[in-house]
């Protein structure tokens, strides 16, 4: 009886807790190991730390002008559809689909399982089976519940988001309690230059980039955001100092507790941290950190499934992605697609060669939205918009995205150049299935989903 469409129900506060709880989930915890890994030494490694906080508040000072530039939900698709045309944006959504977010979901779980089950195993590490077995678990709930309700998965989001801020505070505190007692030993030759390899500091930054990573979530569900023009660049650019000042504080007490050898043996960097801080907690830090993920993989899924959505609005994805459950107002079939692909890459995934397997893809694309937001600039000086960052912003941005992502193939060549083949298989893909007619079939199919999946097309323009 009533029109079928998503609905404005993002306000401020939860845009707010959609980033906080996008950004800090299984990144800070298990991120440390690799770039301090691949930086070499403490001093390093956190000024890798700083600067991917600093390049991650270019990047979203930029989306959040795309944002108000352009009105779509979509984040990265939307933003490359509409600066830089139909294939590039198609290839993005073809390594997206089958690269970048299962992989980066598969390492959120799979974060998720180890977490929720070290406890119980501690101080043995927990079978592998088990940590995927929970994994899948925890990924299956949360989509579950963004197929039930939108309002339900923000208020989520919203509790998740102080879970993860207060986990980190469990870390931060007693660390700076020992730093403040004279505990400095650790830091000792921090910027030790025998152990920098150079080629290696691309790594580097992916697994800090990586933890960083969720500033750009607004833009995923810009049509669904209350007062969009002002809040998209206040929560983008709240949060983003709340993270950096947060993840800074963290390393220099995983530093100060740990040293860089407990810190590289150990699979689980916060449960080492809580097992040498307080033993009185140990079983309550790594449940908390098991929150966090579990609030990421809410965030991802909330996210992507409006990338689907848009895409199949747009003429790229199958129309089925673009209908609306007629009761609960979610984008049923676009969040219940990622499910096959999640699962087979938990169960055969390794969290850091997943982690470089999809950050190339992901921070090329990235890359070339912002790129996107300097040609689109370009090409409509006339275009008024609410806000405006200085043009260094994006240019900068843009250039050390590309740089890290062509210095890679030297540091990784294998995982890079399997993720550079997913990104180019999309090629064939576009110009014979995207230019053609759907077969009559192909109707009959979608048309049979729809009637058992109870959805039907969007009724009103949002944007």
């Amino acid at each position: 009886e009533e029109a079928i469409f998503l609905r404005k129900k993002i306000t401020l506060l939860r845009a707010f807790s959609l980033l906080i709880g996008s950004m800090v989930g299984s990144g800070i915890f298990i991120s440390p190991k690799g770039v301090l890994q691949n930086s070499g030494s403490v001093g390093f490694s956190l000024v890798v730390w700083f600067a991917c906080g600093l390049l991650s508040m270019f990047g979203a000072l930029s989306y959040a002008e795309l944002g108000t530039r352009i009105t779509k939900s979509g984040g990265h698709y939307i933003y490359i559809l509409e600066t830089l045309g139909p294939l590039p944006s198609f290839l993005f959504l073809w390594a997206e689909f089958f690269a970048i977010r299962p992989a980066n979901s598969a390492v959120v779980s799979l974060a998720f399982g180890r977490y929720m089950l070290e406890p119980f195993f501690a101080p043995c590490a927990a079978p592998v089976p088990a940590v995927k077995l929970v994994s899948l678990l925890g990924y299956y709930m949360v989509l579950t519940l963004n197929s039930w309700s939108v309002t339900w998965s923000a208020r989520l989001q919203t509790a998740l988001s102080i879970i993860k801020l207060l986990a980190l505070a469990l870390i931060i505190v007693p660390g700076m309690m020992l730093l403040a007692q004279g505990h400095t030993e650790n830091f000792q030759d921090a910027f030790d230059r025998q152990s920098l390899v150079l080629d290696k500091l691309p790594l580097a930054f992916y697994a800090g980039m990586f933890a960083y990573s969720g500033w750009f979530q607004t833009s995923f569900v810009r049509e669904e955001l209350v007062r969009p023009e002002r809040n998209i660049p206040l929560a983008v650019i709240v949060s983003v100092i709340t993270v950096i000042v947060g993840y800074m504080l963290t390393n220099v007490s995983y530093y100060t507790v740990l040293g860089t050898q407990d810190v590289l043996a150990s699979p689980a960097v916060a449960v080492s941290f809580v097992q040498r801080a307080f033993r009185s907690l140990i079983s309550v830090v790594p449940v908390l950190v098991a929150l966090s993920c579990f609030g990421t993989m809410n965030g991802g899924i909330f996210t992507f499934s409006r990338t689907l959505f848009v895409a199949s609005r747009e003429g790229q994805w199958p129309p089925l992605f673009s209908m609306i459950h007629i009761r609960r107002h979610t984008p049923l079939p676009a969040v219940m697609l990622m499910f096959p692909l999640v699962t087979a890459m938990v169960c055969i995934g390794d969290i850091y060669h997943l982690m470089n397997f999809f950050s190339f893809s992901r921070w090329l694309f990235i890359g070339l939205a912002t790129l996107g937001l300097i040609v689109h600039r370009h090409r409509h000086p006339e275009l008024h918009s609410p806000f405006k960052v200085p043009l260094f912003v994006p240019v900068s941005f843009t250039i050390i995205c590309l740089f890290t992502v062509a210095m890679s193939f030297y540091s990784d060549p294998v995982n890079i150049s399997i993720g550079c083949t997913m990104v180019l298989s999309g090629f064939p893909v576009y110009y014979l299935i995207i230019h053609r007619q759907m077969s009559s079939r192909c109707h009959y199919l979608t048309h049979k989903l729809q009637l058992l999946l109870e959805v039907v097309q969007q009724e009103i323009k949002t944007y």
